[in-house]
């Protein structure tokens, strides 16, 4: 099975798990031009559609798909049935589509009903997981995103993270703001720089990576905890995480 990223609009990926005999998963289409002639030139069957969460950058492109490919099954969370979804899912339920199986994991936070689909060693999170940082609470709380994180963090160490959006670079920047003098952060953000600088890609990303240079995932860091302090004292991570996400929405 190999993982493909097709760009979408500006900063999107449509993220493609292909067969060797060229059948293969799609992954949020939030539209179906590049995705339909990616398929069209590699020559991909598409068999099935996962689906993260309702809004318009993750679904716009199902209609068009399922037009072409009128078998496809597209599995969703409960929000995505008027987008398309044939089959909503929900935590603890295992989808098993050619020979893989992936396991349903509830990340509420970004949107009310998100959810993740991991299948070792692949999780594709949406909106809720980005590298460096993680998604706006457009419907969620913090306390929600924040244990929708933490179920992430407790994941294997070799897990690729398939983020929705390339906001690397901007999710660093923030990070080496609030911390300046930790190395990791600093060193990450460098190679970010220049990979961005050629408009090469920075994700996927391993897990083990993301637990060292992800703020969001570092609310019990001392160095963080540190930070906080000089302006609120903050007993609770999900405290501490929601004053770090209230940081990053004012952030420029």
């Amino acid at each position: 099975m190999n993982l493909i990223s097709i760009p979408a609009f500006q900063d999107n990926y449509i993220w493609v798990l292909v067969e060797d005999d060229r059948r293969c998963i799609i992954v949020d289409p939030g539209e179906s031009t590049p995705i339909l002639q990616a398929i069209a030139e590699n020559g991909w069957r598409p068999e099935a559609i996962l689906l993260t969460h309702h809004h318009d950058d993750h679904v716009g492109g199902v209609p068009d798909l399922r037009t072409k490919f009128p078998h496809l099954v597209v599995y969703g969370p409960a929000e995505t049935q008027d987008k398309g979804t044939t089959q909503v899912v929900e935590e603890g339920e295992n989808v098993l589509i050619l020979g893989w199986e992936f396991s349903v994991i509830a990340t509420p936070g970004h949107t009310s009903g998100h959810i993740c689909f991991y299948s070792k060693p692949y999780l594709f999170c949406g909106d809720t997981l980005f590298s460096g940082g993680c998604g706006r609470l457009f419907e969620g709380t913090p306390a929600q995103m924040y244990q929708s994180l933490q179920k992430i963090s407790a994941l294997p160490d070799d897990t690729v993270i398939c983020c929705a959006h390339e906001y690397t670079l901007g999710n660093m920047k923030f990070s080496a703001s609030i911390l300046p003098d930790d190395r990791a952060i600093q060193d990450y953000y460098h190679k970010v720089k220049e990979l961005r600088a050629k408009n090469q890609k920075t994700l996927p990303v391993i897990l083990k990576k993301e637990r060292q240079i992800n703020l969001f995932l570092r609310t019990d860091d001392t160095d963080l905890i540190d930070k906080i302090n000089q302006e609120t004292k903050l007993q609770q991570p999900e405290q501490r995480f929601a004053w770090l996400r209230s940081k990053k929405d004012n952030f420029r």
